[in-house]
């Protein structure tokens, strides 16, 4: 969404494993405004803000759900965003104090379901979209993650966890399937380096499906 001129804000809520720190090669610590909210810090033209800012990358964090919560609250309300066209909020899997609380604080456009194709992701994924419909949360589909594997030699593409389950799911819950992300290499090599394979490449082969996946969202909310 970046690439097409859009201003993107990304929350991690991702509490106990924030990942965005990495992905995004950030390392610097947010400053306080005037106001006295946070500046979420910026690389490859997206706003980003994490717990992981203000931790060392070995320390652990080991709260209670009120801490959670409160954490939570303070990443989404002392926050100065500016002026942003969307914001995406990337919640660990599960259906526990993180998702709770932001459907209870946010308003929510609508959430993407990511899961892998085996048996035991999609049985979290199914939970998930109970809750987000529980709560009355407009469900905009299901993202199907690493959905093949490709051979980095030969380009052979090989199903490892499984091809038609999240398919008849999707299916019998009435969502659609937004995207095929594959295992690749490239893309966990990008991740790992800190430099995410839309902005390393975004006309290359591994960046299509992200772009194609952020444009469905797009016209979608």
């Amino acid at each position: 969404m970046r690439l097409s001129g859009k201003k993107i804000g990304l929350l991690d809520a991702d509490l106990f494993g924030p990942s965005i720190p990495k992905m995004f090669n950030l390392s610097e610590k947010p400053y306080l405004s005037k106001e006295n909210q946070f500046i979420p810090l910026m690389n490859y033209g997206v706003k980003a803000m994490s717990m992981g800012f203000f931790i060392d990358n070995d320390s652990p964090i080991v709260w209670r759900g009120l801490m959670v919560m409160k954490a939570l609250q303070q990443l989404i309300y002392d926050i100065d965003w500016g002026k942003l066209d969307l914001l995406v909020i990337d919640m660990p899997p599960g259906t526990g104090d993180t998702q709770l609380t932001i459907t209870q604080h946010v308003i929510l456009d609508g959430v993407i379901i990511v899961s892998t194709p085996q048996d035991i992701a999609l049985i979290d994924a199914i939970r998930c979209i109970n809750m987000f419909r529980k709560m009355n949360v407009n469900i905009l589909g299901i993202v199907k993650n690493m959905s093949v594997f490709i051979c980095p030699n030969c380009n052979y593409n090989s199903h490892i966890f499984g091809i038609d389950k999240l398919n008849s799911i999707a299916k019998n819950m009435n969502i659609e399937v937004l995207a095929d992300i594959p295992l690749h290499k490239k893309i966990m090599q990008d991740c790992e380096n800190g430099y995410p394979t839309v902005a390393a490449e975004p006309d290359g082969s591994q960046s299509l499906p992200f772009r194609r996946l952020a444009d469905i969202i797009w016209k979608k909310i």
